[in-house]
């Protein structure tokens, strides 16, 4: 599966993952309160210590959310970078789908902001992007866990985000029953 890089440097990794292959759909997404970065999408911070992290993500939108197989997801993140992030940075990825691991690997950050429009060195200062991104319609339902810890080329914390979303159990349900069909 390819990455995308959509949402804020940070949330770059997590929210690439939003079109990396098909994680969101028009299902559940749970959210722990306390943990949710701000604005209406699934991402939450992880349980780390952020008071290093080089990036503070103050919003992250998408529409719709939640997102629906075969449209369009528009993704608008904002946040602060304190510290330059660097060529090296990268981002530890994790992808489950219930149970399974799709996905466990390193990948280079520089590389994927580049699908937003970013080069690094990405300078301090308050950024905001915006990214269209096409969802594709084959997505298989059911759990899907995203854990992305990002960091910067001297192994200093950008930041953490994780996903939990569930996709196709109400909007396929909801199908069946409008148009007479068995569920």
């Amino acid at each position: 599966m390819r990455f995308f890089s959509a949402a804020f440097v940070a949330a770059l990794s997590a929210s690439n993952l939003v079109s990396a292959g098909s994680w969101f759909d028009s299902g559940d997404v749970t959210v722990n309160d306390a943990k949710k970065v701000p604005g209406d999408s699934p991402l939450q911070f992880c349980d780390t210590d952020h008071s290093r992290d080089t990036v503070q993500i103050e919003k992250v939108d998408l529409l719709p959310n939640p997102p629906e197989s075969g449209s369009k997801l528009v993704i608008h993140a904002t946040g602060t970078v304190y510290e330059p992030i660097e060529q090296g940075a990268y981002v530890k990825l994790t992808v489950k789908y219930g149970l399974i691991r799709l996905i466990s690997t390193t990948a280079d950050l520089c590389e994927q902001v580049d699908n937003v429009d970013l080069k690094c060195p990405i300078e301090k200062g308050v950024l905001s992007i915006t990214k269209d991104v096409d969802i594709p319609k084959e997505v298989p339902p059911g759990t899907y866990n995203v854990f992305a810890d990002v960091y910067n080329s001297d192994d200093t914390p950008i930041t953490c985000l994780e996903a939990s979303v569930t996709f196709g159990s109400k909007k396929k349900s909801t199908e069946a029953v409008e148009s007479g069909g068995e569920l």
